[in-house]
């Protein structure tokens, strides 16, 4: 026999998590997972850093709003999830110029090299710094997510795969693993899957792109200063910052792939500490653990949130690409102002704390209120 729910999320990752913590106390919530485990994909391959001044705009005001909404939490909880760790763009100064944005300050080479002392002098032509960058534990946030909805009601299954899902009167029946569920609405929050969650859902495709991102850690003769900002290169060529005493890198790399369990490809980490030994003097000599996670994105680059236009009850939360982190709280804020409305909620803007002046919504606004608009 199936079981009722207001909402049924598909997906355990940032995105399903922190609509499930959102949502908790609000209606009844179901969360699947096909793994066995929560946020075994791309959440759990995190490079744990939210910058203001990453991404497109919509992004960048997304993630403001997200940084407000965690501190509010943080103010609450024993352990913060953020920690103050700057951003800094090196590159040409054409480069450097082309990818800055209102949240980044300029700063001269001399600055650059005092900001991070690894760096080759004559290697940064320009530089832009932005301070209002945070550390994110990533694991603390998705622990606490989880804990909220739990603690408020919601009911997660991991194991369970979603093989069927139809439309049936004035809600959805879905098959995941060995359980049923019937729902009024049903949140895609697949990630890398959503596309294909939609065709067995029998909803038109977004036409949704997974991209590969390789990220290792490795081990190295001159660790970087405590207090070194995170440094990426204006050319999406490589991004570093400390990680104890290791650094994490990553090739920047944003190559199309399907659904699948990403592992990183022979060379892709050996080219890319051979580059960063040439332009900085942290030595890499050793990787300790890499992987690969999957960034999918619409093809306008915007993340997805909204109802299907054609679906009635079908809801995508997905294409937050590589800036899920940053998007998430904001994002979940919006779904669950807009889930919590068709479920007939009066007070569903107070309850979840924006209206229609929000600012997520702004941003949402600009380029896509709901999706196949």
């Amino acid at each position: 026999m199936a079981e009722h729910y207001d909402v049924l999320i598909v997906g355990g990752g940032i995105a399903g998590l922190s609509l499930a913590s959102e949502l908790a106390g609000r209606c009844s919530v179901a969360l699947v997972e096909a793994e066995q485990e929560l946020s075994y994909h791309t959440s759990s391959r995190s490079a744990r850093q939210l910058i203001p001044s990453y991404g497109p705009p919509v992004v960048q005001e997304l993630t403001v709003r997200t940084l407000e909404l965690i501190a509010a939490r943080d103010a609450e909880l024993p352990e913060p999830v953020l920690t103050p760790r700057s951003f800094m763009l090196i590159g040409s100064e054409d480069g450097v110029a082309a990818e800055a944005s209102g949240h980044m300050r300029a700063i001269t080479p001399a600055e650059a090299l005092e900001l991070c002392p690894v760096l080759v002098p004559g290697s940064v032509a320009a530089a832009g710094l932005d301070t209002g960058s945070f550390g994110c534990n990533a694991p603390l946030l998705l622990s606490n997510h989880r804990r909220r909805a739990v603690d408020a009601g919601v009911d997660i299954i991991t194991g369970a795969r979603v093989h069927s899902a139809q439309r049936l009167g004035s809600g959805w029946q879905v098959g995941a693993g060995t359980e049923a569920f019937e729902a009024a609405v049903m949140v895609n929050a697949a990630g890398a899957w959503a596309d294909e969650l939609a065709v067995i859902s029998g909803v038109e495709k977004l036409g949704l792109q997974p991209y590969r991102r390789t990220v290792a850690i490795a081990a190295v003769e001159h660790p970087l200063p405590e207090q070194s900002p995170m440094v990426a290169a204006a050319d999406n060529t490589f991004y570093f910052r400390r990680e104890g005493a290791d650094v994490l890198i990553s090739p920047s790399e944003s190559e199309p792939s399907g659904p699948e369990d990403a592992r990183p490809r022979p060379g892709d980490v050996e080219r890319l500490v051979a580059r960063l030994n040439r332009v900085t003097t942290l030595g890499i000599r050793e990787i300790r653990k890499a992987w690969t996670g999957l960034r999918t994105e619409a093809a306008d680059g915007v993340p997805v949130a909204g109802f299907d236009a054609e679906a009635s009850g079908f809801y995508w939360l997905a294409g937050q690409g590589g800036y899920g982190f940053q998007t998430s709280s904001a994002m979940a804020e919006l779904a669950a102002h807009q889930i919590l409305a068709e479920l007939g909620q009066p007070d569903a803007s107070a309850a979840v704390g924006v209206g229609p002046a929000s600012r997520t919504v702004q941003a949402l606004a600009a380029a896509r209120w709901s999706v196949r608009r």
